[in-house]
């Protein structure tokens, strides 16, 4: 008996094998597909319930089944898994294809579409038909014959190549290790962070230390480690990530994937991937977004070359280095941020003990959205390291079922994220709650310390937890609606705007408690954290932009006369660069955002939604940061409405008025600075 194939509520992750996968898959498309063809074939008049409706509900099983698989590659993948996604990714979007270049099922949402105006339809209905119909229109429904055999083609192609992108990423992150067997190569590396290396390295049956280019294990020895030469081994092996010529390189995959972008939009009716993409985004048009990102380059810049001056001043003076590098950038960072704020992270790691910070972002959506969260052990988990927990609103309603999954190991890919298991909807006068689940790769614990958080893995955590709560306090009626399902450059918003409590005093002191004394941190410690916020933002604000920058140069041009990714990689990031260019690295053969992932002309998002999180936060603060009314507002008019309604009207209904940049350009410290 296959459990993907029973009805399930939880994942039965410990019921599944990896064989169980590939029929359960061919199975849930051919009931999609005949769940389709009774809605095509119905032969009473068509109307927004039998049509638009009953297909919003078809193929639930098939996503859920999706869900669980998917998530399975991202976070606890193998060989099998990884051949089995290679198989079935194409087949699945020959599925998708078979839905939005159904002529019969089309004909049926375009009659719909046009008397629209005559239905009696609410928000969120409008909403879903206008979604549906551009669904089916942006995606080859009014090509002809030969056109959509080409779109179904390229289709096909791209969803095997981001997969191989990923797996090559993750091939050649997993392939090197620094071992290290001299004291003298650990010199400068916190204790914490030498114990880790030396476990890692047992674990190998190795003497020494390993560094590995998980970033809890490459952060520190970037930012602490005295040997530069060896800095700068590690700084080149993250850089040439799928960048070798081997049968790992990534330079084929890319340029085969922004052409045959460009191809299907200009297929579509699209100057570029870019157009395609940004018409269904806040931003709209890739001028639009060139002149965003230009708009914020022109104030940061001349901030980030004084902050880049200083830094190479300061290396100078200190260790007699002329020219700074790629490599040094972390370490002299550290070191200056030190002597200007006497602040250092590992003088904070004590008070970021991993269990603390998520008891605290717990405390914070509990003083702002009424929230609870109760540990549960009966819940199927795919790695022992999986925590689950029960949400409960503030009548003890149950809200969501959290899934959280901190640690890096083999076969989970770098970075960190939200996702869901299950959606929310609402259906049969039942209001069906989500699975949600943020994945995260922290410092894990050591033999003689518990997992203690930089404080950018503080921020990180509440970023996604951010996330987290949009996808837990969805309350739509429509699955596609649901959550974190709205315009790419509006999903960050929640997420941004959660990581502003790491900075204030009233939110640090719910958790940020010494491991080993209990003591709370110091308002010391509190106001070096907040006076070195804006420490090198003009710097972060162009890395930030680059990649933006980046971003576009790749999909919002013609790129069929690109050969060279290196070339054209360097001269996207002309206008950005501080440090001298290693041509032995390059940053797009492992850019999975924009590659694998859905940050495909969406990256400025990341800058775009700090307007909108500087903005609203600016707000929170005129009135107190856990103010009950503007929380039950931002719950209210951003959480739950999910994708219902235009973010922008969504956002103008909290905040009383559209969002401007000076909020962010003053929490930046770039208003002085430009």
């Amino acid at each position: 008996m296959n459990p993907l194939l029973q009805e399930f509520d939880q994942a039965p992750f410990s019921k599944i094998k990896n064989e169980h996968f590939k029929p359960a898959f061919l199975q849930a498309m051919k009931d999609a597909r005949a769940e389709i063809d009774t809605i095509t074939n119905n032969t009473e008049p068509v109307s927004f319930e039998n049509t638009v409706e009953a297909l919003e509900f078809s193929g639930q099983q098939l996503d859920r089944i999706s869900s669980v698989f998917f998530n399975l590659n991202s976070a606890e993948t193998n060989e099998t898994i990884q051949k089995i996604a290679q198989e079935v990714s194409p087949l699945l979007s020959e599925f998708s294809n078979d839905i939005t270049l159904n002529q019969a099922l089309f004909k049926r949402i375009k009659a719909v579409y046009e008397q629209k105006e005559l239905l009696d339809l609410n928000t969120e209905q409008r909403t879903l038909l206008d979604k549906r119909y551009k669904s089916f229109s942006r995606n080859g429904a009014n090509l002809d014959d030969t056109q959509k055999t080409r779109l179904r083609a390229i289709d096909a192609e791209l969803s095997k190549l981001a997969l191989k992108f990923g797996e090559n990423v993750l091939a050649e992150t997993n392939a090197y290790e620094l071992h290290l067997i001299n004291e003298s190569d650990i010199d400068g590396l916190p204790d914490g962070a030498k114990e880790m290396a030396a476990q890692l390295a047992k674990s190998k049956d190795k003497e020494g230390w390993v560094i590995t280019l998980d970033y809890p294990s490459y952060i520190p020895f970037m930012k602490y480690a005295k040997n530069r030469q060896l800095r700068k081994e590690l700084s080149m092996a993250f850089g040439n990530k799928a960048f070798k010529g081997d049968r790992f390189d990534n330079q084929k995959n890319v340029l085969q994937i922004v052409k045959l972008r460009h191809e299907r939009a200009n297929l579509l009716g699209y100057e570029t991937h870019a157009h395609f993409v940004l018409e269904e985004r806040m931003a709209e048009t890739p001028e639009k977004v060139h002149s965003f990102l230009n708009e914020l380059l022109d104030k940061a810049k001349p901030a980030a070359k004084r902050e880049f001056e200083q830094l190479e001043d300061f290396a100078k003076e200190l260790d007699a280095i002329n020219h700074l590098q790629k490599w040094d950038s972390a370490y002299y960072s550290e070191k200056l941020k030190q002597k200007l704020f006497r602040l250092d992270d590992e003088k904070l790691k004590p008070y970021f003990k991993l269990e603390n910070v998520i008891d605290g972002v717990f405390k914070v959506a509990e003083k702002l959205f009424g929230l609870r969260f109760e540990e549960v052990f009966d819940v199927d988990i795919y790695h022992e390291e999986v925590k689950t927990f029960k949400v409960y609103d503030s009548d003890n309603a149950f809200i969501s079922l959290f899934y959280a999954d901190f640690h890096p190991r083999k076969g989970k890919r770098g970075g960190a994220w939200m996702t869901s298991f299950k959606s929310q909807y609402r259906a049969e006068g039942k209001n069906v709650r989500p699975h949600i689940s943020n994945v995260c790769n922290f410092t894990p614990s050591t033999a003689t310390k518990p997992s203690l958080l930089t404080f950018n893995e503080v921020t990180t955590l509440f970023h996604e937890f951010g996330h987290g709560l949009h996808g837990m306090l969805a309350n739509t009626t429509y699955p596609s609606l649901s959550g974190t399902s709205v315009y790419w450059d509006f999903v960050e918003l929640p997420s941004q705007v959660l990581e502003n409590w790491c900075y204030e005093k009233e939110a640090l002191e719910l958790f940020a408690k010494h491991y080993e004394t209990g003591e709370v941190i110091p308002m010391e410690l509190i106001d070096k954290i907040k006076a070195s916020a804006t420490f090198q933002e003009g710097m972060q604000t162009l890395r930030q932009l680059s990649f933006g920058l980046l971003d576009m140069a790749w999909h919002g041009t013609d790129p069929r006369a690109i050969t060279d990714v290196k070339a054209y990689e360097t001269k996207a990031f002309e206008g950005t660069n501080l440090y001298p260019d290693t041509p032995e690295t390059c940053m797009s053969t492992s850019f999975a955002h924009i590659f694998q992932g859905g940050y495909s002309s969406g990256y400025y998002s990341y800058k775009w939604a700090e307007v909108l999180d500087a903005d609203a936060f600016a707000y929170f603060k005129e009135h107190g940061i856990f103010n009950k009314e503007i929380a039950h507002k931002f719950k209210e008019y951003v959480l739950s409405k999910g994708g219902t309604e235009n973010p922008m009207e969504l956002y103008k209904r909290f905040r009383g008025a559209a969002p401007k940049i000076d909020a962010l350009l003053e929490r930046a410290g770039l208003l002085k600075a430009s």
